[in-house]
């Protein structure tokens, strides 16, 4: 059977994160934690069902933009990428310095199937906590993250170092995984790279691992670590700026405390 590119390079993906997931569930989550929860598992995401709602919602919402992005972008001709370059130059250039076939191989990893795992593993874990606090600010936080990032991406032309500076800028994922590309621009355009979405996301996922360390101390660890690592990532593959990666940081940051401010507000006037 024919298998298309599209989808196996999914597979490879998924199947990296798919078996971070199962590893973390069992050993972050554990077996006893399980099988207590699963009896609740209905109520709880009923209970939470506003807050996946609203993720879902801006899901769908980006996905639909994502088509007529390029169009308002473009009216707008607000292209920020100049101004990027002025501001830090060769940075990025001299991260890919040290590059080596070994660490290519390593981050790639992290940045595709990586970041998934980062990003869905605490979903399985804080669905099998006892306090859903930490599950509905992810939901929440991601769907800020989303918001704000397609925003942004609406204003503002940004192409990322690889397309400005080929000559001095390469674009390791693609040269070394070229099938990679077949993936990645079917959830991205070259001219959305500011703020850096992989960093924001991943920066939300390791303050709200940090906040549950009484529960999952190992997660609380190894969360950030992940999340330095793709935001790193982003920059020696040659994708993103430092800029998008310290503005992808504090978008990271505020959708956390915006995802607080809304459950907050909303269990107030419950």
């Amino acid at each position: 059977m024919n298998v298309s590119p599209l989808v196996s390079v999914l597979v490879q993906v998924l199947g990296g994160a798919a078996i971070g997931l199962v590893v973390a569930t069992v050993g972050v989550v554990g077996p006893t934690r399980l099988r207590a929860g699963f009896g609740t598992l209905r109520d709880r995401l009923r209970e939470s069902s506003p807050y996946l709602g609203l993720l879902v919602f801006v899901l769908l919402v980006n996905k639909v933009a994502r088509d007529i992005g390029p169009d308002v972008s473009w009216a707008l001709g607000w292209n920020v990428t100049g101004l990027i370059y002025a501001l830090e130059g060769d940075f990025v250039h001299h991260v890919q310095s040290l590059r080596t076939p070994e660490l290519t191989a390593v981050l790639s990893t992290v940045y595709l199937s990586g970041y998934v795992f980062l990003l869905t593993f605490p979903f399985v874990a804080y669905l099998f906590s006892d306090d859903r606090h930490p599950f509905e600010l992810t939901a929440v936080a991601y769907a800020v993250n989303y918001a704000i990032g397609l925003t942004c991406y609406l204003l503002f032309i940004s192409y990322g170092p690889r397309n400005l500076l080929p000559g001095q800028v390469e674009s390791l994922l693609y040269s070394t995984y070229p099938q990679t590309q077949i993936l990645t621009g079917e959830v991205n355009l070259n001219t959305n790279v500011f703020p850096s979405l992989h960093t924001s996301l991943s920066v939300t996922a390791a303050i709200v691992a940090i906040s549950t360390y009484r529960t999952y101390p190992v997660w609380a660890f190894v969360a950030p670590i992940i999340a330095a690592t793709v935001a790193f990532a982003t920059m020696y593959l040659g994708i993103h700026w430092a800029s998008d990666v310290v503005f992808g940081v504090l978008l990271g940051v505020v959708s956390v405390a915006l995802g607080e401010w809304v459950i907050e507000r909303r269990t107030t006037h419950a």
